[in-house]
């Protein structure tokens, strides 16, 4: 590990915002105080460094969003600008996303965006249960979402795009809206433009950004 990121990986065990999620300590009274504000709360999962989550809770200060991550020195950036800017609406959470359920309670979650997951393309039967949209991923999803919950999709890889419609399609989920080509379809707009770290990477590789909205029940 670099001396860079060594720093902020101990930097990052000392903001306020950032939440260390271990297993065996479940009942976090930071977290349960965050989410008992009565307001809507959106999770931006595998959130790297927190693009989504900064930039929503800029435009949305009367709701709460929750980046999840388990690479400290990638929270670390979002984190401190969120820290920097007083954004006291941006939470973020150091855990592994299979574990999201003991963290969150249940119809918690109005919103969930999954932003340039790994698409796990080595050996796709044994790492498929490991993309965020996979059957095993949606199933932990329900346990927190509201009744009608939104939940967005965007990626670089065909493979994954391909993937994802296969299994909402295979679960019943509602597909809203979905674009191999998001920035030439009528589905960009001011939330979908935002651009991650990742994102802006690809565009100048002229990588075409595929979308997806859905819901599950």
């Amino acid at each position: 590990m670099g001396k860079n990121k060594l720093r902020k990986y101990s930097e990052v065990a000392t903001f306020s915002n950032v939440l260390p999620c271990r297993e065996e300590e479940t009942d976090i009274k930071e977290l349960k105080d965050f989410c008992n504000q009565d307001r809507d709360i959106i999770l931006e999962l595998g959130c790297g460094k927190g693009d989504y989550c900064v930039n929503l809770a800029r435009k949305y200060p009367d709701k709460n969003f929750i980046g999840v991550d388990i690479k400290g020195a990638r929270l670390w950036h979002g984190a401190k600008i969120a820290l920097e800017e007083n954004i006291d609406n941006a939470l973020f959470l150091r855990m592994q996303i299979e574990h999201l359920d003991k963290f969150l309670s249940r119809d918690s979650v109005s919103e969930l965006w999954i932003t340039f997951p790994d698409p796990y393309l080595k050996r796709p039967k044994k790492n498929g249960k490991k993309r965020l949209t996979s059957e095993r991923f949606l199933n932990i999803y329900r346990k927190v979402l509201k009744k009608g919950a939104t939940l967005h999709l965007k990626t670089d890889d065909d493979t994954l795009f391909n993937f994802t419609m296969e299994t909402l399609e295979e679960t019943g989920a509602k597909i809203h809206a979905a674009t191999d080509d998001l920035y030439n379809s009528k589905y960009l707009n001011d939330l979908t433009s935002i651009q991650t770290t990742y994102e802006m990477k690809y565009l100048k590789e002229n990588k075409t950004i595929k979308y997806i909205r859905f819901s599950i029940e």
